[in-house]
């Protein structure tokens, strides 16, 4: 990936309905190349969807919460492998320093929230969580 890959994906991360005269204007590309470039990282597997965001407060009222998930001995694999079939599970990341894991979890109510909780914790491999419910959002 060069520069101009770069900033083509600067510009559809901020708006990936960019219009195409509008990526040749700011990239200083022709057309072919804004459509080659996407095609081609589309291909490579750099692009792997597109997604859409909402403004904070649209969405249906739910619980949002991070989840810090620490695991223990070389299990991190299967503990993500079983982190991935849980239905509560919106994303998950790997860090680094005293947490292995931080999972951004969704729930319809308490009720639900606390189960996502008690599945979660029975996962073989966790050695323990730490959990803080998202109250605002603010951008």
């Amino acid at each position: 990936m060069d520069e101009i890959d770069h900033r083509l994906i600067a510009l559809l991360r901020d708006n990936a309905r960019t219009p195409a005269s509008l990526l040749v204007r700011k990239l200083g590309v022709s057309r072919g190349t804004v459509q080659n470039r996407i095609t081609r990282l589309e291909k490579e597997g750099v692009i792997v969807g597109y997604t859409l965001r909402l403004r904070p407060g649209v969405e249906p009222k739910g619980i949002r919460a991070w989840m810090s998930i620490a695991v223990g001995g070389n299990t991190a694999r299967r503990v993500l492998e079983a982190l991935r079939g849980e239905p509560a599970i919106q994303a998950l990341h790997t860090t680094n320093g005293r947490w292995d894991i931080l999972a951004e979890l969704r729930a319809q109510n308490i009720e639900d929230f606390d189960r996502a909780l008690e599945r979660i914790r029975l996962i073989p491999g966790i050695t323990s969580t730490e959990t803080s419910i998202l109250l605002s959002t603010y951008v």
